[in-house]
């Protein structure tokens, strides 16, 4: 019989050796503290050979249990993936995705019939969050947030790039008949909307158009970007808005952007899976087909 450490135990290691102590496995499992410790300390025992070190008041992975983790991980992947092949075909799976509320309400569940076409035994539950900035927590299969996906911004998950982002002015058809505005001067006739979650993007947008003293012109604002994006459709004012969330409602004909070479590059959007998820078929087919779907050739 081949003699394996202890599962449960490794299971315990690698949360903690990934999340950078104790504290942060335990907050993940839902363990306590003791909880962890008990466990690495099996685990060390086991090894002879110490995997946590004390530094100030947090126990922190040495660089032999950081290699060690590592190579966990990949088993715990590839063993993922050999009981997916195993499993009971035709199974229904559920597949848990958090989301920012305007990119879920806005471009996210407009397209997931197409994924589910394609993918008829995966369930896509979604949630939102109030900003793209808010904290990741546990309960999901894959985030989506806006950031880089650059190796050391998400030390706790692994990221991919799925959409770029820019925002413009935006405005509805019936203001733009009755105020047009075909130069930026023009927007000086007009009431701003604006959002507590994007506090930057007036400013940001005013001066790349040259109309930076307009800064503290009137403003109507609201919390969510989505309510923000609701008055302007209904001709409050104008706004801006990020594209392509919003091609959409262009294509519609429920917006217009009246000045669309002045644009402002924002930060794009990530696929975030934690590096402890179950790298199921399923997870992997939606992040391959979040990146298919953010490529420009397929917005519709």
């Amino acid at each position: 019989m081949r003699r394996l450490p202890p599962l449960n135990a490794l299971r315990v290691f690698e949360v903690a050796a990934r999340t950078n102590g104790y504290a942060g496995a335990a907050a993940e499992l839902g363990l306590t503290h003791g909880a962890v410790s008990r466990q690495i300390g099996i685990l060390e025992g086991w090894l002879g050979q110490r995997l946590f070190v004390r530094s100030g008041r947090r126990m922190v992975a040495t660089p032999i249990a950081r290699v060690f983790a590592a190579e966990v991980s990949l088993s715990f992947d590839r063993l993922t993936s050999a009981a997916e092949a195993c499993g009971k075909p035709g199974a229904r799976r559920i597949l848990r995705v958090s989301a920012p509320t305007s990119f879920a309400i806005r471009w996210l569940i407009p397209r997931l019939e197409w994924f589910h076409q394609a993918h008829p035994i995966v369930e896509v539950s979604v949630t939102t969050v109030s900003t793209v900035h808010e904290e990741l927590r546990g309960g999901f299969d894959v985030a989506v947030r806006r950031g880089s996906a650059k190796a050391d911004s998400w030390p706790q998950h692994r990221a991919t790039d799925i959409l770029d982002d820019v925002e413009t002015l935006i405005m509805s058809p019936a203001l733009y008949a009755r105020r047009p505005i075909r130069s930026p001067a023009d927007v000086a006739d007009h009431v701003l909307l604006s959002s507590e979650t994007r506090p930057g993007d007036w400013i940001d947008w005013l001066g790349r158009a040259g109309l930076s003293h307009l800064a503290g012109q009137r403003r109507q604002i609201f919390d969510h970007f989505h309510v923000t994006l609701q008055a302007v459709i209904d001709g409050l004012g104008i706004g801006i808005g990020p594209f392509p969330l919003l091609d959409a409602d262009l294509g519609a004909g429920r917006l217009l952007t009246p000045l669309p070479d002045i644009k402002v590059p924002r930060t794009g959007y990530v696929a975030l899976v934690p590096f402890d998820a179950d790298k199921t078929a399923p997870l992997k087919g939606f992040v391959d087909w979040l990146v298919a779907e953010g490529r420009p050739e397929s917005a519709p």
